[in-house]
C-alpha cells in the first residue's frame, strides 16, 4: 500500500514525545486534554513509541484512543526497544520525569519485533497498528548496545523481514525506520522493501539539504514516502531553548541560532508566524505523506493544526530563496 493511501488525507499527526515527559513533567490531565483537543480539532493520525517515557506515552494515548472507532484514525508506534517491569528499573536514566516502572532492552530480532508490537497493543488498548517504525537504529544513538552497523545487520536479518511479512499478510499497512539521520534510511532502501520512514529532524527550515538531495531522489525511485518529524527542530524554530532533542548542557550550534534570527527577520517583515512557515515547509515535498508534531498542551496542538491551513504569500518564500535560507529547488506550498 502506498503511504499516501495509509494516511488517507491525514497530513497532520500528533507526536507522543511530550506525553512521555521527555523534556518536562506533563500531568495526566494535561496530556489527556491535549489528545482530546487534537481529536476535536480533526487530527486523525497519532504516533507514539515504547521509548517515550518507557511506556508512559503509549498508556496515555491509549487511554483516549481505545474508546474511539479504530477505523477512524491512523496509529503508528515503534519497535527495537523492549520494556520489562522491575522495582529496580532504569527508566529515570533516560527520562528523569517519568514514573515508568520499566527497564529498557534493545532487540532488533524478529522475535523482538513481534513481542514489541504485542506489548504496544496492550499498553495502547487497541487491536492493531497501521505503521511500525524500527526505532533509533542510527549513528546518533548513544545507547545502542553496539555499533549501529552491527545492530542494523541484526535488523536486516530479523526485524525487516518480520515486518515485511506482517505487511504482506495485512497485519500492518506500512513499515520503515524512525531515525534522526539519513545514513540508515539510505542503507535500508538498498536491502529491504520498506514503504514509509519517519524522517526526524532532517527536513526543516534549519537543515534540509541532505534529505532534499540525497534521500528524496532515491525514495522516489523506490516508491518510499515519509512521515516528517521534528520540523521545528524539537521546538527550536518556535523559540525553545532546546535544539534537536538536546538535553541538559547541550550547546546549540551558533549557526543554527544565526539562521533562526535571519528567518525571524523575514517572517516579521511579511507578518508571517515562523512556526507556521516551518510546518508548511516540511510538509511540502511530494514524498511527505504526513507531518508529525509533538505538542505539550492543547494550545500548541490547536496552533500547530491551524498553521497548516494558514495562507502564506509566495513573496515570502521568494525572499527565503533569495537570502539563501532554503535550497533553490526546495518545494514550498503553492
Amino acid at each position: 500500500m502506498n503511504a499516501s493511501e495509509i494516511f488517507r488525507g491525514k497530513p497532520f499527526g500528533l507526536g507522543g514525545v511530550p506525553f512521555g515527559n521527555e523534556f518536562a513533567y506533563v500531568s495526566d490531565e494535561d496530556a489527556y486534554a491535549t489528545i482530546k483537543a487534537a481529536w476535536e480539532a480533526g487530527v486523525r493520525y497519532y504516533d507514539t513509541s515504547p521509548w517515550y517515557g518507557l511506556g508512559l506515552a503509549e498508556r496515555r494515548l491509549g487511554t483516549f484512543l481505545h474508546k474511539q472507532t479504530r477505523s477512524e484514525y491512523v496509529l503508528s508506534s515503534k519497535v527495537g526497544k523492549l520494556l520489562t517491569a522491575s522495582r529496580d528499573n532504569n527508566a529515570k536514566e533516560y527520562f528523569p520525569f517519568t514514573p515508568s516502572p520499566n527497564n529498557l532492552r534493545y532487540d532488533y530480532t524478529a522475535d523482538g519485533v513481534k513481542r514489541s508490537i504485542e506489548d504496544s497493543l496492550q499498553r495502547l488498548g487497541v487491536d492493531a497498528l497501521d505503521v511500525v517504525f524500527v526505532h533509533d537504529l542510527s549513528p546518533d544513538n548513544p545507547w545502542l548496545p553496539g555499533p549501529w552497523e552491527e545492530q542494523f545487520e541484526i535488523a536486516r536479518k530479523g526485524a525487516f523481514p518480520a515486518l515485511g511479512k506482517l505487511r504482506d499478510e495485512g497485519v500492518i499497512k506500512g513499515w520503515g525506520l524512525g531515525v534522526n539521520s539519513p545514513e540508515p534510511i539510505l542503507k535500508l532502501m538498498e536491502v529491504a522493501d520498506a514503504n514509509v520512514c519517519l524522517l526526524a529532524r532532517q527536513y526543516s527550515l534549519i537543515d534540509h539539504e541532505k534529505a532534499l538531495h540525497q534521500v528524496f531522489p532515491k525514495a522516489r525511485e523506490r516508491g518510499m514516502m515519509f512521515v516528517v518529524g521534528s520540523s521545528l527542530n524539537a521546538g527550536f524554530i518556535s523559540g525553545s531553548a532546546r535544539f534537536n532533542y538536546g538535553k541538559d548542557n547541550y550547546k546549540i550550534p551558533a549557526e543554527a541560532i544565526a539562521k533562526r534570527e535571519r528567518l525571524r527577520a523575514i517572517a516579521a517583515r511579511h507578518g508571517v508566524d515562523l512556526r507556521t512557515a516551518a510546518l508548511q515547509f516540511s510538509s511540502a515535498p511530494d514524498v511527505a505523506a504526513a507531518l508529525v508534531v509533538g505538542c505539550a498542551n492543547h494550545h500548541q496542538v490547536l496552533a500547530d493544526y491551524t498553521s497548516l491551513a494558514t495562507r502564506i504569500p509566495q513573496e515570502f518564500w521568494s525572499d527565503f530563496r533569495s537570502e539563501g535560507l532554503i535550497e533553490n529547488d526546495a518545494p514550498v506550498p503553492s
